[in-house]
Parts: structure tokens; sequence; C-alpha cells
């Protein structure tokens, strides 16, 4: 499955985004799906993913409550809505797959990536 993500931008604090992580090649309906953030010099950080059934969806505390993960099998589409964005949410947001994933927040549990895309808050 190839992933591409997009709707990434450069917002003001307090602004709202919605990321696509945009599915080809396979049916997303039976993956389970992940969101994650990068800074240069930082360790991928776990955002937020979702199961394939969308009976359980997990979020990182610091996202907990302000960006929410849903999924539209038929249009084989992942979003991310990030609400009250802050400066410390500035990276490069990357959307994973995988069949049966244990630990959503790991990244090593996901074997498909998608390129980046970047959001930048500004204060």
């Amino acid at each position: 499955v190839q992933l591409q993500a997009s709707g990434g931008g450069s917002v003001q604090a307090g602004d709202s985004l919605r990321l696509s992580c945009a599915a080809s090649g396979r049916s997303i309906s039976s993956y389970d799906m992940g969101w994650f953030r990068h800074v240069p010099g930082k360790p991928r950080e776990f955002v937020a993913a979702i199961k394939s059934t969308s009976s359980n969806e997990y979020y990182a505390d610091s996202v907990k409550g302000r960006f929410v993960i849903s999924r539209d099998n038929a249009k084989n589409t992942v979003y991310l809505q990030m609400n009250g964005l802050k400066p410390e949410d500035t990276a490069a947001y990357y959307c994973a797959a995988d069949i049966v994933v244990l630990r959503p927040q790991e990244p090593h549990e996901y074997g498909y990536w998608g390129q980046g895309t970047q959001v930048t808050v500004s204060s």
C-alpha cells in the first residue's frame, strides 16, 4: 500500500488544520493506521492511531482533546483533524499503516509510511 499525506501548512497558534493520508494500491480497510511527527534532531513521535475497525483510537497525551483521527475506508483515506494548534506542534507529519498493529504508539510496528507533510505553527 502506498500512502500520500497532505494538508500541512503554516498557521497561527490556535488555528486548525486537517491532514489527509490517501492510500493507493490496496484497500486500507484491513489496516491499522497511525500518525507520527518528526522534528529534526528528535525521535519520531507518536501522535494518533486508529484500528482498522475504527473501534479504538489512541492519542498522545500532548494532543489529546485537540486532535481527532478518523478514517473513511470508502475513500481509502485517513484524516487527522488538528485544532488549537500550538507552536510545539510544528513538525513534519507522517502517516503509517500495517495490518494488526499490536502497539500503535510504536513506529516500528508499521511497515508502510507516507512522505511527510510539514506543519508550522507560529505564535
